[in-house]
């Protein structure tokens, strides 16, 4: 009776010891991603801020700068939604992805207007891997075009910094038109990417992968494809607190069937 009263009091103790010890490890994980909330919440409001501030003092002379602050103000609301509803440090770090790729607008503008642009920011996700445009090309189909060049002008107003949508990658460049944007409010891509990336990209040596690549996602995203293409799922998501009228989508009017889709005719491509 005795060892048996031993081995229950041994047990007891033993089975109070592993309680605490569970609960102190469980509020210690409780902190520590507490912390990680603060600090990516922290982090992320310092660039809201400072893209805020830059979209009240700024305003374009020209289409290209306009556009460049209007795709930078747009960035601003998202990344203000998206920041006000963070529950996690991911969540707060989309926030903070947004913010910062209106600053990369907001840079560009400022070139264009032969302004400083500051200091190097950091690069977006997946942003080198997407490669950027380094010639310009033009893609007919069906009497519509678009162009693609490393430089802004009146026929290349929209400009992209470079980085993944709804995960599938866009180069950093100017467009005259925003491809990317029906993606970035939906998170879904429209069927004929491919055709058109093969169209405008293949064989631009900025650009180190091709379509079939970008699509299935083995184009060597910053942490192998997996992480970047939730990434880019999640900031599509982001992208549609945006909100607003851009002024008409690329893919709107696709299946019409009325000819005037820009994917209408895709096979008559001129380059």
């Amino acid at each position: 009776m005795i060892i048996v009263g031993i081995l229950l009091v041994a047990l007891a103790i033993g089975g109070g010891a592993w309680f605490l010890s569970s609960r102190s490890s469980h509020k210690r994980r409780e902190e520590r991603e507490a912390q990680q909330l603060a600090d990516a919440q922290a982090d992320a409001r310092r660039w809201i801020e400072r893209l805020g501030g830059q979209v009240m003092q700024i305003s374009g002379t020209d289409s290209a700068s306009q556009q460049a602050m209007a795709d930078a103000s747009e960035r601003f609301t998202a990344a203000n939604a998206a920041i006000s509803r963070a529950t996690t440090a991911k969540q707060a770090n989309l926030a903070r992805e947004s913010a910062l790729e209106g600053m990369h607008y907001v840079n560009a503008a400022r070139e264009i207007m032969g302004m400083n642009p500051g200091p190097e920011l950091p690069p977006l996700e997946g942003q080198r891997a997407a490669g950027k445009v380094t010639e310009e090309r033009t893609v007919e189909a069906n009497g519509q075009e678009i162009t693609a060049s490393p430089y802004a002008s009146a026929n290349t107003p929209n400009y992209y910094p470079g980085g993944i949508v709804a995960g599938r990658p866009v180069p950093a460049g100017w467009y005259s038109r925003p491809w990317w944007a029906d993606a970035l409010h939906t998170g879904v891509w429209m069927v004929g990417y491919s055709m058109m990336f093969n169209a405008l990209f293949s064989g631009m040596s900025g650009i180190g992968y091709s379509a079939a690549a970008a699509e299935s996602g083995d184009w060597g995203g910053p942490d192998g494809m997996g992480d970047a293409g939730d990434f880019g799922g999640d900031a599509g998501d982001a992208g549609d607190v945006g909100g607003g009228d851009d002024g008409g989508g690329f893919f709107d009017g696709l299946t019409d069937g009325d000819g005037d889709g820009f994917f209408d005719g895709m096979f008559d491509f001129d380059f």
